[in-house]
């Protein structure tokens, strides 16, 4: 177990609660989201955390795999899935490189406060971009403190000495640059949050 995975194992018995202070800009992302979906999709959730949004789209289409790094995060959200009888979810603690994912087969992905996380982000859209069948849309929202100077001081010092995992401080133009080298076109790109600078951007894969 890596430190990411650890810290995120400790935090996921309260994430509901930090994460439910921004309850408007949850809702937001749902209601966008839910706006690209149709019936018949099948859809990745990678960083899935306790179900959050998986649990609330899902009515939305046909199935969905969500994914998290964090076994704890997993639990909950099954728990959340089973309370609610929905019954269209497959949760896993998973990545989006395990070999059971193959190729072309989702319609959507959503990637919500993830790319800011990753080691290797341009790597991970490239398989995000395989994982797509042709013509399959990207859907994400990523905090940009690139653009919060004070704010990127601290997340980068909170990283450094292992208070939290390390954060990529996107700026806006280097978000969509990386999704755009990623193979996608953008379709929407936009602000959700003045305090924070998260983007949500709807891709394509091209």
């Amino acid at each position: 177990m890596n430190k990411s995975e650890r810290f995120w194992d400790k935090t996921a018995s309260q994430y509901d609660q930090i994460e439910m202070k921004d309850e408007q800009t949850y809702r937001h992302i749902i209601q966008r989201t839910k706006a690209q979906l149709e019936r018949s999709n099948v859809v990745l959730d990678v960083g899935c955390g306790t179900g959050l949004i998986s649990n609330e789209v899902a009515e939305d289409v046909k199935e969905i795999h969500a994914i998290d790094i964090s076994s704890n995060m997993i639990a909950i959200a099954e728990k959340k899935a089973k309370a609610r009888n929905i019954a269209n979810i497959n949760y896993a603690h998973a990545t989006i490189f395990d070999e059971r994912y193959k190729e072309g087969s989702f319609d959507v992905i959503l990637a919500f406060h993830v790319l800011h996380l990753l080691e290797d982000e341009h790597l991970a859209l490239r398989r995000m971009n395989e994982l797509l069948k042709p013509g399959g849309l990207l859907i994400s929202a990523t905090p940009c403190v690139g653009e919060k100077i004070v704010l990127k001081s601290l997340l980068s010092f909170a990283g450094r000495v292992g208070l939290m995992p390390k954060i990529r401080s996107y700026k806006i133009r280097h978000l969509v640059d990386s999704v755009e080298k990623g193979n996608f076109s953008i379709v929407e790109s936009n602000g959700l949050k003045k305090s924070s600078q998260e983007y949500f951007i709807i891709a394509r894969k091209s």
